[in-house]
């Protein structure tokens, strides 16, 4: 790539900050505090998570300077491990962007059932979550492609609610009262240090969602201006941004609604909305932010059936995933993916279901891919002191990194058993599926 077409700091920053910052603050903010024992711990998760966001960062930037792989951090599994590793992982990513996609678009039907009266259920959600993804679904059958204009608004539209909610703090007479006595309550005693920890750990799984995204760094390791130096900076400042519009907005939920009262909320937005400007201001809110799930929606179904197209073609799946009609549109693929969302929706219905049995999932690709960075800097020495970028305190961000997740998937494994025990057999599983396609190609 031709050097004045590189990114420079401020663009590469900016792409940092929009991978990460998604709907998810408009809604994991309640279930965090759900599972917070007390505001220490669920602020702790907070900048907890965004320290390890920036571990993830700094390494999938250089795994990505060392192999750069196009179509998605998935690849460097080929290369460092056994296939079998490679096409099990890739699938479990695929069903994981599948439920991420399901969770997101219960947000947007909890945020736009808030505009309807009625008596609304966690069936009611999930099949007008369904009705969002068919719809799209068929849009996208008919070719019809999301163009970057509509990415920019969505990002505009969701950086402004991020400002709008952090506006809230300026309203101190909308402040939730506290009562006297809370002053008064005695420290937690020392015993109670591991149940604080347990609750950091459970804590951090939504935490751990809301702040996804700094893995797809690893695609921009050859595309930035002075690696060595604008890498580094870039993920430094935009982190750096995220923690602080992101403790600014758990901040702006922690006065205006009160901790406790906090647990008790899906659509926790709309109640600060609410509250500052009324029921108009709420309707407004809520509105914008379904038009954003529902470009999040349609862009998953854009990206992830391109995804399998690319794993039929190489024969990681069956030809039939990488068939098109007559418009060029990955019919089997978009069909596919978009089954395996409504199933996980039909069986979940629950928000905090889809995020558990999503997160666990993604450990083992977080905890997996960013391992490679050992299996690569061992047989990529000679590219060092070639421009290409090298993180400082190695191995110390990388070991950071994959213990932070290891602490959350036993998190999962110890409050949600059915979720871990059923991303584990869905790993068992396509490891299974693997060596019994190999088997039959060889035949």
């Amino acid at each position: 790539m031709q050097t004045n077409s590189k990114l420079n700091l401020f663009s590469f920053t900016m792409i940092v900050v929009g991978l990460v910052i998604g709907m998810g603050i408009f809604r994991t903010a309640a279930t965090s505090a759900k599972d917070a024992i007390a505001p220490s711990v669920y602020f702790s998760a907070w900048i907890i998570g965004g320290l390890v966001a920036l571990c993830g960062a700094l390494t999938y930037a250089e795994i990505g300077s060392r192999f750069p792989v196009t179509g998605g951090y998935y690849k460097v599994f080929a290369q460092a491990y056994h296939p079998s590793i490679a096409f099990a992982i890739n699938c479990l990513i695929l069903v994981s962007n599948a439920a991420s996609l399901s969770g997101v678009a219960l947000i947007g039907s909890g945020y736009i059932l808030k505009l309807i009266p009625g008596e609304w259920t966690d069936i009611h959600k999930a099949l007008l979550s369904c009705g969002a993804i068919i719809i799209f679904y068929l849009i996208n059958l008919r070719g019809l492609k999301m163009s970057s204009t509509a990415q920019n608004i969505l990002m505009t539209i969701k950086i402004l609610m991020i400002i709008v909610l952090i506006a809230a703090l300026f309203f101190p007479d909308k402040y939730a009262m506290v009562a006297a006595p809370a002053a008064d309550v005695p420290p937690l005693p020392s015993s109670s240090a591991m149940d604080w920890i347990k609750s950091l750990g459970v804590s951090l799984i939504a935490v751990s969602f809301t702040y996804g995204g700094y893995q797809q760094t690893i695609n921009f390791g050859q595309e930035v201006k002075q690696p060595n130096k604008n890498i580094p900076r870039g993920i430094f400042i935009g982190i750096a941004i995220i923690i602080i519009l992101y403790l600014l907005v758990n901040l702006s939920y922690y006065k205006i609604i009160g901790f406790e009262q906090m647990k008790g909320e899906r659509e926790i937005a709309y109640v600060v909305m609410d509250k500052i400007f009324g029921s108009t201001g709420a309707t407004v809110f809520s509105a914008f932010l379904f038009l954003g799930v529902l470009a999040y929606v349609n862009g998953l179904l854009m990206s992830n059936p391109r995804v399998m197209f690319a794993m039929g073609d190489d024969g990681g799946l069956p030809k039939v995933f990488a068939k098109t009609n007559s418009n060029g549109v990955l019919t089997f693929s978009l069909t596919v993916f978009a089954a395996v969302c409504m199933v996980i929706l039909f069986f979940a219905q629950q928000f905090e279901k889809i995020l558990t049995f999503s997160i666990f999932l993604d450990c083992f690709g977080m905890i997996l891919s960013s391992a490679t960075i050992f299996w690569f800097r061992r047989k990529t020495k000679h590219l060092e002191g070639t421009g290409i970028y090298k993180m400082k305190f190695f191995p110390w961000i990388p070991l950071v990194f994959m213990s932070a997740y290891v602490f959350v998937g036993t998190s999962i494994f110890l409050s949600d058993p059915s979720a871990a025990l059923t991303g584990l057999g869905l790993l068992a599983a396509f490891v299974v599926i693997y060596f019994l396609s190999h088997r039959f190609k060889t035949r």
